[in-house]
């Protein structure tokens, strides 16, 4: 195995940047369990190089008809490297239209002699100019021939969310594409119940990342209380709406240890639980984005809002029992990479082997089991176009979903007495915004809009 890693465990939390053979390459899941013992996810972040002969797609120049149905303009406000980012809905467009735009003299890049120097341009201008982000375009780019490491097809824990129980949420568990040009940025955030997420950039500029160690997270929830009281009133943990940003300079000066990398075109960036993220575009690119979950994930999904019966069941058995009593004190341990040989992995190939268990969807609440698919991006050849979803899927609802967030035009429903920095119930933790996981009730009905396509998913 060839890597860039610090220490069989990492215990510095650098940035991993991993060049797998193809070999190596063929296994999605062993190749992430691989990286975690290497202590790769203690960054929270870590960057995989692909073998040279691997493409995710033989060419890109057939996708100029693309639409973008809700492309969004990013609104900057704030000063001294603290900033607020907040969205605008603009008409829909084509990626023919919107490259055009990121080509135009408001929006392309500036010149520059090298990142370091285009870093400190974008921290300069950062309120300047509001660019337009081509973001949750349903589907995918992947040649549908392509078996490595394609979003669509990982072949992770988190199919049981479809398999069991009949729930497909996009961007969670279907792809989403995100055209990107000089200067749009994704907020400091960790990702929708502290999934792991996968990005791969298909083409064009090269995008920046920074990265908050895992044992680090709640020191940048503690910093950022201070200069986003109004934000903090709304949702205790409105860091995860992806609206608050703060730079370089900010962390150090606050002692909060920091990663940054810059992914290319043909590089896949892999997030794992809990790990705070954010970043910007270089210019025009592309690139393609879902959620998973391995074996690891389970302790981090059981303090969320959100059923996790049918994981526990299937992959946790000998604690289900004390779970579904509120026993289960198992403390999550960010430190930890998922075990390479264990019977959570063997429960998993079990639940996926030809002739294995049959499929059922006794462990998910009723609510789920009847949730109608929504439509994704159809191919037809090489071409590949969102539809506009005229009818959203119902709501699901029940005591466990949050109705998330302020910020998107919903509210945060937090558990009463329940506090989001409790070490015995994060249960009242917004656990991300898709508009799939809200829920009306009586008590919060406020006449507020869906939260829609305002509400990104995987970067």
């Amino acid at each position: 195995m060839h890597s860039k890693h610090f220490g069989s465990q990492n215990p510095s939390c650098q940035i991993t940047i991993v060049h797998p053979t193809m070999e190596e390459f063929e296994d999605f899941r062993k190749y992430i369990v691989y990286m975690e013992w290497q202590g790769a996810h203690r960054a929270g972040l870590a960057k995989i190089i692909p073998p040279q002969d691997w493409k995710a797609r033989k060419t890109y120049d057939d996708i100029d008809d693309i639409l973008i149905a809700a492309p969004l303009q990013q609104v900057i406000s704030g000063h001294a490297g603290v900033f607020t980012q907040h969205h605008k809905k603009k008409k829909a467009t084509t990626m023919h239209e919107y490259r055009r735009l990121t080509n135009s003299e408001t929006h392309q890049t500036p010149f520059y002699s090298d990142f370091e120097d285009l870093e400190r341009k974008y921290w300069k201008t950062h309120p300047y100019v509001s660019p337009v982000h081509g973001a949750d375009v349903s589907g995918s780019l992947f040649d549908e021939n392509m078996k490595q490491w394609n979003t669509g097809h990982l072949g992770t824990i988190q199919d049981l969310l479809e398999q069991e129980c009949g729930v497909v949420i996009k961007g969670i568990n279907t792809p989403y594409l995100y055209f990107g040009m000089w200067k749009t940025t994704f907020a400091w955030h960790t990702e929708d119940m502290d999934l792991y997420s996968i990005n791969y950039l298909h083409f064009g500029e090269p995008k920046t990342w920074y990265a908050v160690p895992l044992v680090h997270g709640r020191r940048l929830e503690h910093l950022a209380r201070e200069p986003f009281p109004g934000s903090l009133r709304d949702c205790e943990a409105f860091l995860r709406h992806k609206v608050a940003l703060t730079s370089p300079t900010v962390l150090k000066d606050n002692g909060i240890p920091f990663g940054r990398v810059t992914q290319e075109a043909g590089e896949f960036m892999v997030t794992f639980p809990y790990g705070y993220h954010s970043g910007f575009n270089h210019g025009f690119n592309c690139a393609e984005a879902i959620n998973f979950a391995s074996p690891r994930w389970i302790d981090y999904g059981k303090v969320v809002a959100f059923s996790m019966d049918a994981f526990v069941h299937i992959l946790q058995l000998e604690r289900y029992e004390l779970w579904k009593r509120g026993q289960d004190r198992t403390v999550v341990d960010h430190t930890q990479p998922t075990e390479p040989s264990s019977q959570f992995l063997n429960a998993w190939r079990e639940v996926r082997a030809p002739g294995g268990p049959a499929v059922r969807r006794r462990h998910c609440p009723s609510r789920s089991a009847s949730h109608r698919h929504p439509p994704v991006a159809t191919c037809h050849g090489t071409r590949c176009r969102a539809p506009v979803d005229p009818a959203s899927p119902p709501p699901l609802t029940g005591p466990g979903f949050l109705l998330c967030c302020p910020v998107w035009g919903c509210g945060c429903l937090q558990l009463h007495g329940a506090r989001p920095d409790s070490a015995t119930d994060r249960r009242s933790i917004c656990c991300g915004s898709p508009p799939t996981w809200t829920i009306r009730s009586s008590s919060s009905s406020s006449g507020r809009g869906d939260s829609g396509s305002d509400c990104p998913g995987p970067d």
